[in-house]
């Protein structure tokens, strides 16, 4: 026997308690799969793009991936980033992952395809990013925003994936991103 509609899991009602630049806050009145009802803060996101930028060709021999180490005072201090952004208002996840490119590395993708798309943290937002792989890049100018603070670190994937087995590489996206990569390049 299903829930009927008023009883179902979800949201009963929701009061906007911050809007910020990049995130707004809700508390939600919530009811439960067991009909309990509860609060939860809910931090809402428009979601991101990020993508996996491959130098040189993703099956090759050694294939190559462009990396960017960024300045991050979340987490007090630099991580090894694949570039990312959030998404403008009614933006396609796609041309986001190709904007964002463009801006931190400065690079042009002749081919772009989709990886996957992974909530970053349900447990309080609902913030979902679009992964892409992105080949065929064309060098040409960056602009990074005015907080932006990174470097461009081109490396190979089998060292990026060896920094991922050893911790270096803590931001959960570009772990998955390039684990995901990899296997992907490999089944291809």
């Amino acid at each position: 026997m299903g829930a009927s509609e008023e009883n179902r899991p979800g949201r009963i009602k929701s009061r906007r308690v911050y809007t910020g630049k990049v995130i707004s806050l809700d508390l939600d009145t919530v009811r439960f799969p067991d009909g309990s009802i509860g609060e939860m803060e809910l931090v809402r996101h428009p979601g991101a793009s990020a993508v996996v930028p491959f130098l040189s060709d993703p099956a090759g021999e050694a294939p190559q991936v462009l990396m960017i180490r960024q300045y991050r005072y979340a987490a007090e201090g630099y991580l090894y980033e694949i570039p990312a952004g959030r998404l403008n208002v009614g933006e396609d996840p796609r041309d986001c992952a190709l904007r964002e490119l463009k801006e931190e590395t400065g690079c042009s993708a002749e081919r772009v395809e989709q990886l996957f798309t992974m909530y970053t943290t349900p447990g309080f937002t609902d913030e979902k990013i679009h992964v892409f792989l992105a080949t065929g890049l064309t060098a040409g100018e960056t602009k990074h925003e005015a907080d932006e603070f990174l470097e461009l670190q081109p490396m190979l994937l089998s060292r990026a994936l060896q920094m991922v087995e050893a911790g270096e590489i803590q931001d959960s996206k570009t772990a998955l991103g390039l684990l995901f990569a990899a296997g992907f390049s490999a089944g291809h």
